[in-house]
């Protein structure tokens, strides 16, 4: 941003220089005809309308210091403006009206001319202006640019009284450039609505919802329009503002075409880009067009090599954290992905094994084809056949007329999912294991078979070799299903529960539209439950304890009172976490603080009742109940 009065320096010489202008002889405000002014706006006729919703949002913060708003295009002309109702021909006859002309050339230094000549937010006060008849104006302005580096529109402030110090317009100018700033940005993704759109942030917190640095590229990955930041974040030495404009965007930033797919989808680990002359580090986000073209069709014709896939962990990254065993199931998950192998996954009920079984589909080449599931423990027996394989019309009577396309033939060229595939009839376990064997499969009532490419992922929580002594499971399945078996190791024997946790009530609270923490006695309580119901009954705990939670802070007393009570020693407190049910708190809480104890953690939390009890892991009625035992008086209520 220029230095305001340098900038009114300048654009005084000008008007005295360059437009031979004499500020003891004002010109008259210009005011040119409406057929004129309408050809004006309907040149930036789409602009405008996102104009004026910015327009109005800052008038919102302005309206009640008196404050009149002009929207002018790159020409100087005014061509949107919102005031207080009244007062029309004091603003008309001052020319802060629709249709009057502010070029420096006839209306001397003012807010929209200098800026148009200056390119940047200033502050055109009082004595600044050059015609004597504005001197009573405050005006502050900023520039709006088109998303090619050309001077748009200019958004102006004025205040028809105002304070004599210049400094109090520096918060105008500040909202003016603010607004501005929103509005073209706001332009720029409307421009670009059928375009890719990559978001730039220095700070990768902001990377998502930060429009501070957008640049706009086609399908062949090359720039058409960037805004005024990247513009000037990325200006070069001797080249025009829009030197960027038609260069592809691996010679602009340091990555190739695969990292912006990458981000595109939303996965990999990496979400940094360097400029190409390894001089600035940004973080990125992709916004895909708004178009009926099938992005599917980009992704993977364009920009998507056939083994990206087999490099792309994300999925399985995110379901550890750093337990041991966990890490090396994922290593092992990872090696495995893509070989033309089926995967059998061993683990108690609940422990995530479908969850682990789309993570494992995600990550391999097959993530763009189906992901289909069965749980065959969830299904009648009867049903199970024709959900699997499908059948032909008029195949039996209550069947569709058309027939139906089984689980199998769905999953064609992506991932069928049984699971519990201990519970599958053995009668079906032989025609699975010749779909196996064939690469085909016969729907019901068919004449002749239909060629598929499977990939199975089986799980169950049983053990598939005792079963398979006792003639309940087919060994020569359990060999073509287990090419490699993967083993999920359960909730209580991992060293990662922490993580587990805060993974799950950040999805969980999210899904509720909110935030959520939770108190470190509660994380206590949850970290030392044996969990026999594994990540399942953590998940439905954590739902329970949100529902239960006041402020979005869990707590001892929001917790399932299974997860507790079974620790809890038999000596009974006045206090119960639960109504109608007498208890103590958990033994990693203290049961009852001593006095001196008390009026120091109510000290160090500032009198906060709610938090002194939830380091606690007590209620608040519990705390005012000691401090009364105690005579412990919060020092604003001493008398």
């Amino acid at each position: 941003m220029a230095e305001p009065d340098e900038a009114i320096r300048r654009s005084w010489m000008r008007c005295a220089s360059s437009y031979g202008l004499d500020p003891a002889r004002p010109e008259p405000a210009q005011i040119i005809t409406s057929s004129q002014l309408r050809e004006h706006k309907e040149r930036i006729d789409e602009f405008l309308r996102v104009a004026r919703s910015g327009m109005e949002q800052l008038y919102k913060q302005v309206a009640s210091l008196g404050y009149v708003l002009l929207l002018s295009d790159g020409e100087g002309v005014t061509v949107d403006y919102i005031a207080n109702a009244g007062g029309d021909a004091e603003l008309k006859a001052a020319g802060v009206y629709v249709g009057a002309d502010w070029k420096e050339n006839h209306a001397g230094t003012n807010g929209i001319g200098a800026v148009i000549a200056e390119r940047t937010p200033l502050i055109c006060h009082q004595e600044d202006h050059f015609n004597v008849k504005h001197i009573g104006l405050s005006c502050t302005a900023a520039p709006i640019f088109d998303p090619r580096g050309d001077l748009l529109a200019v958004l102006n402030i004025t205040a028809m009284n105002s304070p004599r110090s210049k400094d109090s317009q520096y918060l105008a100018l500040q909202l003016t450039a603010l607004h501005a700033r929103a509005i073209e940005d706001a332009n720029f993704i409307l421009r670009f609505g059928d375009q890719w759109i990559l978001r730039l942030c220095r700070t990768w917190a902001f990377a998502e919802v930060s429009g501070e640095m957008m640049l706009a590229f086609n399908d062949e990955g090359v720039i058409v329009g960037a805004n005024t930041t990247v513009r000037r974040e990325l200006a070069s030495a001797g080249q025009p503002s829009d030197w960027i404009i038609g260069r592809a965007v691996p010679e602009v930033f340091e990555c190739t075409m695969d990292d912006i797919w990458r981000a595109a989808r939303g996965v990999g680990s990496d979400n940094s880009v360097m400029t190409a002359d390894g001089q600035n580090l940004y973080y990125l986000s992709v916004r895909l067009p708004r178009r009926q073209k099938d992005l599917r069709v980009i992704f993977q014709e364009k920009w998507l090599p056939s083994q990206l896939g087999a490099e792309d962990h994300a999925a399985l990254d995110s379901l550890a954290g750093d337990d041991p065993v966990m890490q090396r199931t994922l290593e092992q998950a990872k090696r495995l992905v893509n070989r033309k192998v089926n995967i059998l996954i061993q683990g108690e009920t609940g422990s995530g094994k479908e969850i682990f079984a789309r993570a494992l589909h995600k990550s391999s080449t097959r993530a763009r084809k189906p992901f289909v599931a069965l749980n065959c423990a969830a299904i009648p027996e009867s049903l199970i056949e024709s959900e699997l394989f499908g059948y032909a019309p008029g195949s039996f009577t209550g069947g569709r007329s058309k027939g139906m396309k089984g689980l199998i033939q769905q999953s064609d060229g992506g991932t069928l999912f049984l699971d519990e595939i201990g519970d599958m009839p053995l009668h079906l376990q032989t025609r699975l294991l010749r779909v196996l064997s064939e690469s085909e499969v016969m729907p019901i009532g068919a004449e002749k078979p239909v060629r598929v490419e499977l990939t199975v992922i089986a799980a169950s929580h049983r053990d598939l070799r005792t079963m398979i002594a006792d003639g309940k499971f087919r060994e020569d399945l359990y060999y073509r299903l287990g090419g490699a078996t993967l083993y999920l190791p359960s909730l209580r024997e991992r060293k990662d529960i922490g993580f587990i946790i805060e993974r799950l009530l950040r999805a969980e609270s999210e899904a509720q539209g909110g935030a959520a923490s939770i108190s470190s006695a509660a994380l206590e309580a949850l970290t030392r439950y044996s969990w026999p119901g594994n990540i399942r009954e953590l998940r439905n705990a954590l739902r329970y304890a949100l529902a239960l939670s006041e402020d979005g802070e869990i707590r001892v007393q929001d917790l399932p009172r299974e997860l507790v009570l079974p620790r809890i020693p038999a000596v009974q407190l006045e206090e119960s976490p639960w109504p109608g049910r007498t208890a103590a708190l958990p033994t990693e809480t203290p049961a009852e603080p001593k006095g001196e104890e008390l009026l120091r953690l109510l000290r160090r939390h500032k009198w906060n009742i709610t938090a002194t009890a939830a380091e606690l892991g007590v209620s608040r009625v519990t705390i005012y109940r000691q401090m009364k035992r105690f005579g412990i008086v919060p020092p604003n209520e001493t008398h």
